[in-house]
């Protein structure tokens, strides 16, 4: 069982354990929690190993000794790797450190785990966060630095962590197998991308709120979110959104006038003054990665609070879901031209050809933030912010002949391409 540093629940530990073995499921179960007094007082429960969080050094497992002197410990999570935030440059691990720690526990005889050996990818809306600060979401890749690629690759550390295991080997133990070959890669040509519509043409009918709720409290878990109002006292100023969670356009009678970012702690725009005065105020909101470690783990998605205009709380709002799900894209037209084609907020379609699958990296670099599906999978986020410019795009993704492509941009109006490229970088 898998516990956190940011609680004490006891009691769901021993109902969590209670249940699996009410089920039949008799094996042995550890918890793991960090190396610390506090951690290990609150995770641990009766009948569980102790799984340190991670554990690879003598001081790490005296703790747990000194914790739970009659209870088996190992290392449940030792970091080969580590996870990128949006606006980081891409996290990398030194081997030899690793190679350390690895041998201590080789030469210890300590159990171990490594998380992760193979890293992979937060496909759709399910790449995480932290908060440290700010709010820090994370990469759509969880590539995580890991001995073994988000595509397969074997790197460098691989192979380090593999010499260095060979060593340890019974002399007569058989030969270690040679890893399966790399999976074939392509690359797709340029192709272009032509707006298909604005959100506003696929908007679903609308709930009424006297104030802005999280999307949850409507019943959705993950995508987009718009709020609406209309303006009575204040038609421009200061806006406030208390508090965004996470990004935000805001739109006055339809047209973009700015965006808001909780990353940067930016909750605040000067609304234009305009004649005639502004009568309709939207706020589209994104949810980004829920944060799931600290003092900000409970983290609903859209506005939380309330919005107001130079100190007025902004009342009586129109509240459209726009989960983002296969259902909603299916409603993505061909094309529908119109006034929203020039306002930030569009859907765009494109087609590319291939005589064979294989696995390749979308590259986005040339557009701002967004999402991307191909083939009706949806291959997660993208920013411009980076470090990450390619999503990976999986072989079993594609088929023989033409391949859809339905792109979804906050910023980006223009016609625009696309093209795959056979590695992340």
């Amino acid at each position: 069982m898998n516990t956190a540093a940011s609680g004490n629940d006891a009691l769901y530990l021993s109902a969590l354990k209670n249940a699996w073995r009410e089920a039949g499921i008799d094996i042995p179960l550890s918890t793991a929690d960090g190396a610390t007094p506090f951690m290990l007082e609150a995770g641990t429960t009766d009948g569980c190993v102790v799984g340190l969080d991670p554990g690879f050094n003598a001081e790490h497992f005296a703790q747990a000794r000194q914790s739970r002197p009659d209870v088996p410990a190992f290392c449940s999570e030792y970091y080969p790797g580590w996870l990128t935030h949006w606006g980081e440059t891409w996290q990398r691990v030194d081997t030899p450190a690793i190679l350390r720690d690895m041998e201590w526990l080789i030469q210890n005889r300590k159990s171990w785990s490594l998380y992760v050996l193979h890293g992979g990818t937060n496909w759709g809306f399910y790449a995480g966060a932290n908060f440290s600060d700010v709010y820090q979401p994370d990469v759509t890749s969880y590539d995580y630095d890991a001995p073994i690629r988000e595509d397969g690759t074997l790197t460098p550390k691989y192979w380090a962590i593999r010499r260095l295991l060979s060593r340890y080997r019974e002399p007569n133990a058989p030969r270690l197998p040679d890893p399966p070959p790399p999976l074939p890669a392509i690359s797709l040509p340029e192709f272009a991308m032509a707006p298909a519509c604005s959100f506003w043409n696929v908007m679903p009918e609308p709930s009424q709120s006297a104030q802005p709720k999280p999307m949850e409290q409507y019943g959705q878990n993950f995508g987009f979110i718009l709020y609406s109002t209309y303006l009575r006292g204040h038609h421009h100023g200061k806006l406030t959104v208390t508090d965004l969670h996470d990004y935000a356009n805001v739109y006055l009678d339809g047209k973009y006038v700015g965006s808001l970012d909780r990353t940067k702690k930016k909750q605040t725009l000067d609304l234009p003054r305009t004649d005639p005065p502004a009568q309709r105020l939207d706020i589209l909101v994104e949810g980004m990665g829920r944060i799931n470690y600290g003092q900000n783990l409970i983290d609903p998605k859209g506005i939380t609070e309330r919005v107001t205009l130079n100190g007025m709380t902004l009342m009586n709002w129109l509240v459209h879901l726009l989960p983002m799900d296969s259902t909603m894209i299916s409603l993505v037209p061909d094309h529908s031209p119109g006034p929203w084609l020039e306002q930030p907020g569009l859907f765009f379609r494109g087609t590319f050809n291939i005589d064979e699958p294989g696995d390749t990296y979308l590259d986005v670099g040339g557009w701002e933030k967004g999402l991307v599906w191909v083939n009706g999978h949806h291959l997660g986020r993208y920013w411009n912010i980076g470090p990450q410019q390619r999503l990976y795009l999986p072989a079993p993704f594609l088929k023989k002949g033409a391949n859809e492509v339905i792109l979804f941009d906050l910023h980006h109006t223009a016609p625009g391409t696309l093209r795959g490229m056979p590695s992340m970088e």
